[in-house]
């Protein structure tokens, strides 16, 4: 048998957690590699992505979505910053940073996923600057945290939703005496009909009839509640302390007329923008599709592709008005998932729910970031839930990954330190004696996930590396390790290099230092 064809028998069998050739300092990850189709300009706001993607729903998932499945967050140009997996054991979803009793954390649905009726069961994991685990939050009164919303409101309180399924007659709404179950929801208005599919049937409570779906929530300053009713293809404002509708949005029952493209359905993340006496402000998410995402169900589109919307609704004379609307570079149309998050700088970042990508649009609708969630056949079905930008700090509390090989040249080094956002420059050490002293080689400018230093001329046995901020200051220091024999690559894995750095994004980065 000829090499490749071993090497391609050999990769076939291997399991899904099986990293790759992206770090040589840490050959057990295997991040999304994103496909960028429109590089970042410098219009993008600051701040880094952050991402939890997953396989779709595929008869082989193995050949497809990432093959470490986690939180993410990357670099605009693709660069991985922080990899998430293990640190979240099981099924994550609406990954974002943000500020809680005062401290910067990050958190994220971590649980069970049921992607025919997309729903899921289990709590928000918190963690800090650290990625230490800093607690677990789950719903009260003996109920189950469902994946789609968890909101942090005024750095104190999480708004989080419940799918509860509960037995009751369903006969005015055609239902058979064998059709008693329905998810349990506040506000009932029901759009999507009573039969077999992602709606669900009424059969039992795994299959409970969902008219409702609320897929996200959010408070404004006066204790209201902003709620989407993705199924019900309408957002509602409800008054915070009596419970009673304020005012709809969409739906069969609207308060407002529409203006032209506000119509909206199937939608996903509603959020308060701005308010005033007679003007509202919401952003969402427009799918305006349903169905399965494989294509061997039943589909409903409203309209030919997705968008994200920003809303004005004119609570003096009853009429709504887009203010702006997104349309995605490649015609995508996401028949579930979603998010529009406004930034601090005006523009709008949209996540493609089930179509597994993300673009940053200026204020005026100009896409200026367009990426994938993954390359080849690992990009084919891979979903992301919601997508956002933030500034984050952070500082790792495990020790920075390093690894060290001795070439037919020299000794060549490679250092990481996962989740890192602070070091500028990573200085290297020859390791002299049994006492650990250390010789000084150079330094390398850091330039992405992973930095490697190349000594031309000597081989040395045992060297170390330090952490350096952009101030000079020593982050960490690496513990000493042995140079090792020099491991390449499989040929099918150089053949991949050679093709990305033709397209000007090289697989690892290399400073080489003269002796």
């Amino acid at each position: 048998m000829k090499v490749l064809e071993a090497l391609a028998c050999a990769s076939a069998l291997l399991p899904l957690a099986t990293a790759d050739w992206q770090f040589k300092s840490r050959t057990d990850l295997a991040p999304p590699r994103l496909n960028i189709t429109i590089p970042a300009t410098k219009d993008v706001e600051k701040g880094y992505l952050f991402i939890a993607p997953f396989p779709g729903q595929f008869p082989d998932p193995e050949h497809h979505g990432p093959r470490q499945e986690a939180p993410y967050i990357f670099r605009d140009d693709g660069e991985l910053v922080w990899s998430g997996y293990t640190y979240y054991s099981i099924w994550t979803a609406n990954f974002q940073a943000a500020k809680w009793k005062g401290q910067d954390v990050l958190f994220s649905f971590e649980g069970d996923h049921n992607p025919a009726y997309g729903h899921g069961h289990g709590h928000a994991t918190f963690l800090n600057q650290n990625y230490e685990t800093i607690r677990e939050l789950r719903a009260g009164n003996h109920k189950l945290m469902d994946k789609h919303e968890f909101h942090v409101i005024n750095e104190k309180t999480g708004l989080i939703q419940i799918y509860q399924p509960i037995p009751t007659d369903l006969s005015r709404w055609g239902g058979s005496a064998e059709q008693q179950w329905i998810v349990n929801a506040i506000i009932q208005e029901a759009v999507l009909p009573l039969n077999p599919g992602q709606a669900g049937s009424g059969y039992n409570s795994s299959d409970a009839w969902d008219y409702f779906h609320i897929n996200s929530v959010d408070k404004d300053a006066a204790g209201n509640y902003l709620i989407s009713a993705r199924d019900a293809c309408a957002v509602h404002k409800i008054n915070g302390t009596t419970g009673d509708i304020i005012w709809r949005l969409g739906g069969l029952r609207s308060d407002f007329e529409l203006g032209p493209n506000v119509a909206f359905c199937f939608q996903h993340h509603a959020r308060f923008i701005s308010q005033s006496e007679d003007e509202e402000v919401i952003s969402l998410f427009d799918n305006s599709a349903h169905g399965t995402e494989n294509h061997h169900g039943h589909e409903v589109h409203t309209h030919p592709f997705s968008q994200g919307k920003i809303i004005s609704v004119n609570t003096a004379k009853w009429t709504a008005e887009i203010v702006q609307a997104f349309q995605p570079p490649d015609g995508l149309l996401a028949k579930s998932q979603g998010s529009t998050q406004v930034l601090p700088n005006g523009n709008a970042l949209v996540n493609w729910g089930s179509e597994g990508a993300l673009t940053e649009f200026k204020s005026d609708g100009t896409p200026i970031l367009h990426a994938y969630m993954d390359s080849g056949l690992l990009g084919e079905g891979v979903e992301n839930y919601r997508a956002f930008r933030y500034n984050w700090t952070g500082i790792p509390n495990e020790e920075p990954a390093i690894v060290a090989e001795k070439t037919p040249s020299g000794t060549a080094v490679y250092v990481s330190w996962n989740g890192d956002t602070e070091t500028a420059i990573w200085r290297f050490y020859a390791i002299t004696d049994q006492y650990g002293s250390r010789s000084y080689l150079g330094e390398s400018k850091r330039t992405g996930f992973e930095t490697s230093f190349f000594f031309a001329g000597r081989t040395y046995t045992h060297v170390a590396a330090e952490a350096i901020s952009v101030h000079g200051r020593v982050l960490r220091a690496t513990q000493g390790v042995r140079a090792q024999e020099q491991v390449l690559p499989p040929t099918n894995y150089v053949d991949a290099a050679a093709a990305a750095a033709a397209k000007g994004r090289s697989m690892w980065r290399q400073v080489v230092l003269q002796a």
